[in-house]
């Protein structure tokens, strides 16, 4: 009894150090930075697409412009290139691969550097163009923004890493939980609240909700088994009905290849304010993927796509599966080891990874459909990305509690 109440007690402790955490960093957007004339910048940016799409993972920080404004963002754009760095560049992988721990270190330590570098190219580029709201623009205030924005950036990174080490669930994806969550209310007060008096139009939002929330969990948490066997089941036939088996999960990537796809297509309206009026060849280019629905979708769907095989390419080796099968002595039935299996592998996982991204793909482009055979724009603010964030996360912080509590109970047994 004594134990259970105290990994019970532990639990509580790495619950209350994420709320905390949590509720320092959301305090941080509304600390605003002297200088600006937020309120004139506020109210020009309401129908800016990318500001709209960013504010989802800064909580509403690129409208403010506070001290934590870029929020996680540069931390996660790091994480990705430092990712990707690690699959092209041979050493990397090498150190990842075979110096453990401290190999773990080193990515880690790359991608904070590559988080402030990212922090301070992005602090520029708003430094730059809040220009125009800016009471005293110089030199010396570019140099505080960009301080006070990077400086801001760090500190969310080590907020989202106290989250995951002593804390519960993964860092970064709570802080953008907390961001959309707090942007909810604000989507809801903007909508036309006359519309929601008639019961069929709150009937039918209700019923969507609960579609692309179930479609969430149903990809989440579908999976492909292949079975595997090992040399010691070969000598009774009986063992061999009891087969083990890889998961391969429908989708790897989670709900980041829709982020990152929703990012790349939203700034083509970034660049209409950059680039320069008399451009007659890029500019059209960008108004016809922004103005035609037909090549907005197959820009989106591709975009989904390879970002799906992007995420499945890291997190699934076939190389690697291949070869720790053989440490172990098992193999896959019917299949011989090597080659084969690493083929057989890598089919079953694009076959996954293909319908994970058109699955995708068809819950991102709900809103789009709604709003054009039921005149409802409701999901338009909210979006369907947001919502997939939200249930992925929601599952993932749910299983890691389930798993803590488990392992506490097991290791509880053992003493």
């Amino acid at each position: 009894m004594a134990m259970n109440m105290e990994y019970k007690n532990k639990l509580t402790i790495k619950i209350t150090i994420t709320l905390i955490v949590l509720l320092i960093s959301r305090i941080g957007i509304f600390i605003p930075i002297p200088g600006i004339d937020h309120q004139g910048f506020s109210s020009n940016i309401i129908d800016n697409k990318v500001i709209n799409f960013l504010n989802i993972f800064s909580g509403g920080g690129f409208s403010t412009i506070g001290i934590f404004s870029l929020g996680i963002i540069p931390y996660i754009n790091s994480s990705i290139i430092t990712k990707l760095l690690v699959k092209i560049v041979p050493q990397l992988e090498e150190i990842q691969k075979n110096d453990g721990e401290l190999g773990k270190q080193k990515i880690i330590k790359i991608t904070r550097y590559f988080t402030v570098i990212w922090a301070v190219i992005q602090s520029l580029s708003i430094s730059l163009w809040i220009k125009p709201y800016t009471f005293n623009w110089n030199n010396y205030f570019i140099l505080d923004l960009i301080l006070i924005l990077t400086t801001g950036s760090v500190i969310m990174m080590w907020f989202s890493e106290l989250i995951t080490e002593y804390g519960i669930g993964n860092g970064p994806s709570l802080v953008i939980f907390q961001n959309i969550i707090s942007n909810i209310p604000r989507n809801l007060t903007n909508y036309n609240i006359q519309t929601t008096n008639n019961f069929l139009t709150i009937t039918s939002i209700t019923t969507l909700c609960i579609i692309i929330l179930m479609t969430n969990i149903l990809i989440q948490d579908s999976k492909r088994k292949v079975n595997i066997i090992s040399t010691r089941q070969l000598g009774t036939l009986t063992n061999l009905k009891e087969q083990n088996y890889i998961p391969l999960k429908l989708n790897q990537g989670g709900v980041m290849p829709i982020v990152f796809a929703s990012a790349a297509i939203a700034s083509p309206q970034y660049l209409l304010y950059t680039i320069n009026e008399n451009d007659k060849l890029i500019k059209p280019i960008i108004k016809l993927i922004l103005t035609n629905n037909t090549v907005y979708l197959l820009v989106y769907s591709i975009l989904i796509i390879l970002f799906s095989y992007f995420y499945s390419s890291i997190i699934l080796n076939p190389d690697e599966i291949s070869e720790n099968l053989q440490k172990m002595g098992a193999s896959l039935p019917n299949i011989r080891p090597g080659k084969e299996t690493i083929k057989y592998l890598q089919r079953v996982i694009n076959k996954l990874t293909l319908i994970g991204s058109l699955f995708l793909f068809l819950i991102a482009q709900l809103p789009f459909i709604v709003s054009k055979t039921t005149q409802l724009n409701i999901f338009q603010g909210l979006g369907t990305t947001s919502l997939l964030i939200l249930v992925g996360v929601a599952i993932d912080t749910a299983k890691q509690i389930q798993i803590y509590i488990i392992s506490e109970q097991y290791d509880n047994m053992m003493e």
